[in-house]
């Protein structure tokens, strides 16, 4: 490059072009990675020209450190994560007019951020100025520089702060922020050592808090729950009280679960005339346009899985609802479909019997019980009455299909579009701590999250201002926050049992300050206290400890044995000070059965036997705060921002790029110069052995594991292979199951959505 060429600074001053400028933040962007900075030097010539803005010079600093990034220099991610956040520094130092090149002055800008209605004003009203000077001096600007290109860009781009269109707040201010928000309710004795706690787990990427906690704790009347779950009844109260329910949830990012199951099927009678009913596909099309059309804010379509059982007589429609073959008017396209299975069902698959398909409506006028809130012995018995009279002729409404050609349209489906999703209904609630209060009839979007749930009643009509409104009462709708335990960041037992104790504190300080959208999720908070805590970058914790993912069951059933220990302690201590869930009494925690096991299981079985043996003693004590504790959600996005594997699945691939509308960006897991070996890549894993380990979890998982399985048909991938994984699933007592993935033989995959409502 020749001497005397310019350069355009951010304020519009042209100045000389200084590489030793643009070296030295090179130098200083390279601290600690072994990378050659002339490598990325020498491509300057190769972008340049004369009078560049100075921020598109640190642009294409950063596209040539992606374009080196490989399996063997793997840093050049993170050397453009640090130039984005350089930039992100030199953006808000301009608005905030400082001289200073970390530009972080906490209480300066809390102010800021309160006076412009940036952030509520919990934090000054919660906290006096001492207390937020000190929580100031908690803030290390150096974990900004953690971040590879693809974290900080997300973090950038979808959770930091903006006010007049510029992006104002730093990352260790948006984490103290939400620190002190957590434990804004905590005893004044202790908040402070709590809120230092807590900032230092969420900066030091220990823990990844729930999208909607991430992005929305500290801004004004944002909705902070992941997770919704709803049942709509089969009147058109109910009905339309849902679709409501649906837009209200999704206005403020939550994901939906709404099963479906109560509502007629087509050809159903209604007020005693025949083939009235239109069954359920037209209400999910209206279900679909409400996810549209109510958009979350504007930064996305909502997000709604609809769950159908598999004994209702529209079932063969539904999972039809996202083929591309067939009547249109019979598509919900932007509907995630999932399939609620009975034990009953997969038996007779196994014994290749008859599958009987009826009408709800029909069975709540002829046996008086509501086929949809049975399962296990209740439902066999009354499934059975049903197959009998229908054989005899005694039923109007009813169809027989071979069971196991039924589950082969299931696997079709699934192969050609990912979905429906599994939920395998007396395995939800055979293992429902709350059986005495209820029943689980399906999941909420991401298949990881469910509880109790019911419709609401409708009582007496009142009018208010011009409208009839319904008074309602009894229903419940299930609401959980959530987080994840980065493992790949985790390293010791006894930091991995501090940053549990601080997880469940977290999500259950957030259900007393969480404004649920709708009046039956508060009612289910203080009922159930339900919280999710996950698990993300398993692969990397395997391989940074030697362990090939598919010889790893063995460690992983004890690492996460030992996280349910830590968990369950943490709760009973909550309860200790704070007190149960509202429905403890009855529950099976309160029987002393925990995860399905008594305390003469765990003493036979486990090699922790002191531990459970104390948390059975504190549990009679004290009781316990949260009915439901764990759930394992994808993360696909937060991952990202931790710089880990998503969730507890092996690797897609060791290496690869990301495509998307913002660019492609280079990714690989964070371990691999070192590790490369350890890391197996889920593609080229027999799913059955991924169902294996998943069972592992699933032990110690009170809740559920987004399972997503991924068949490979390169590999002569066969539809008896789909089969056996689904089968070993349900008897390995698996939930449910996520999406199923494809990759073709041309080599793509099968579309998947990210999962913004669950911790990304």
């Amino acid at each position: 490059m020749t001497q005397n060429q310019k350069i355009t600074k951010r304020n519009g001053q042209i100045v000389d072009f200084d590489l030793n400028k643009i070296t030295r933040t090179v130098e200083r962007a390279l601290d600690g990675f072994d990378l050659d900075k002339n490598k990325l030097i020498e491509t300057i010539p190769s972008f340049y020209t004369e009078n560049m803005p100075s921020q598109e010079i640190n642009k294409a600093l950063i596209l040539s450190a992606l374009n080196l990034t490989s399996v063997l220099e793997p840093d050049w991610k993170n050397f453009a994560g640090r130039l984005k956040m350089f930039d992100l520094y030199k953006e808000v130092k301009n608005y905030r007019k400082t001289d200073k090149a970390v530009p972080y002055d906490y209480e300066k800008f809390l102010d800021f951020a309160i006076q412009n209605n940036v952030y509520s004003s919990v934090i000054q009203e919660k906290y006096s100025k001492e207390e937020i000077k000190e929580a100031a001096s908690f803030i290390q600007p150096e974990l900004d520089l953690v971040y590879d290109y693809a974290g900080a860009n997300l973090l950038i781009k979808r959770y930091l702060c903006e006010f007049d269109d510029h992006i104002v707040e730093l990352p260790q201010e948006m984490f103290l922020s939400i620190a002190l928000l957590i434990e804004q309710n905590e005893d004044k004795a202790v908040r402070m050592a709590q809120v230092k706690d807590t900032y230092l787990k969420l900066a030091d990427r220990k823990i990844s808090l729930g999208t909607p906690l991430l992005m929305n704790l500290r801004r004004p009347n944002g909705n902070l729950s992941s997770c919704f779950i709803t049942v709509m009844d089969d009147n058109r109260d109910s009905i339309f009280y849902v679709i409501d329910q649906i837009s209200a949830i999704s206005k403020f990012g939550g994901g939906v679960g709404v099963n479906i199951s109560r509502v007629r099927a087509k050809g159903a009678r209604i007020k005693g005339i025949k083939n009235a009913s239109g069954g359920v596909i037209p209400w999910i099309r209206i279900i679909n346009d409400t996810a549209i059309a109510v958009n979350q804010q504007g930064k996305r379509k909502g997000a709604v899985t609809v769950s159908l059982d598999m004994w209702h007589l529209d079932i063969e429609n539904f999972l039809e609802l996202r083929t591309e073959n067939g009547d249109q008017r019979m598509k919900a396209y932007d509907i995630f479909p999932q399939v609620v299975i009975p034990d009953l069902f997969m038996k007779k698959v196994e014994n290749n019997e008859k599958w009987l398909l009826v009408d709800p409506q029909e069975v709540r006028t002829k046996y008086h019980q509501e086929i949809a809130d049975l399962w296990g012995e209740e439902f066999e018995k009354l499934y059975n009455q049903l197959y009998f009279d229908a054989e005899f002729g005694n039923l109007e409404m009813f169809k027989f299909v071979p069971a196991k050609e039924l589950l082969k349209r299931l696997m079709k489906s699934q192969v050609e579009t990912g979905m429906p999703y599994i939920a395998f209904k007396d395995t939800l609630n055979r293992y429902n701590h709350n059986k005495h209060d209820g029943i689980i009839v399906g999941t909420n979007l991401c298949t990881e999250s469910h509880s109790n749930v019911r419709p609401a009643k409708f009582g007496k009509k009142r009018i208010e201002n011009g409208k009839i409104i319904s008074e309602t009462y009894d229903g419940l709708v299930h609401v959980c926050n959530l987080v994840s335990i980065n493992l790949a960041n985790v390293n010791s037992d006894e930091e991995l049992e501090s940053i549990c104790q601080t997880s469940v504190r977290i999500l259950d300080n957030a259900i007393d300050f969480t404004q649920v959208p709708i009046m039956e999720g508060s009612l289910h908070n203080q009922r159930y206290r339900t919280i999710g805590i996950g698990a993300m970058g398993l692969a990397d914790y395997l391989a940074k400890n030697n362990i090939p993912y598919v010889n790893s069951a063995d460690v992983v059933d004890d690492l996460f044995e030992k996280m349910a220990i830590y968990n369950i302690k943490a709760s009973i201590n909550v309860a200790k000070n704070k007190g149960t869930f509202g429905a403890y009494q009855g529950s099976d925690w309160q029987k002393g059965i925990i995860l399905g096991k008594t305390q003469v299981w765990f003493n036979a079985n486990s090699k922790y036997k002191k531990d459970w043996n104390e948390i059975y003693e504190n549990l009679q004590k004290y009781g316990i705060r949260n009915s439901q504790i764990s759930a394992i959600a994808p993360n696909t996005s937060s991952s990202l921002i931790q710089g880990c594997t998503a969730s507890v699945l092996p690797i897609y691939s060791k290496f690869f790029v990301e495509t998307h509308g913002k660019g492609s960006i280079p990714n690989c897991p964070p371990f691999i110069k070192d590790k490369f070996w350890f890391y197996q890549e889920n593609r080229n894993i027999d799913q059955r052995k991924i169902v294996e380990i998943m069972s592992r979890i699933n032990k110690w998982i009170d809740t559920g594991i987004s399972i997503e399985l991924m068949y490979n048909l390169n590999r002569d991938i066969r539809a008896k292979d789909i089969y056996e994984t689904i089968m070993s699933a349900w008897k390995k007592d698996i939930k449910t199951l996520y999406y199923t993935r494809t990759i073709q033989k041309d080599g793509s995959s099968a579309a998947k959505e990210e999962c913004v409502s669950c911790a990304g």
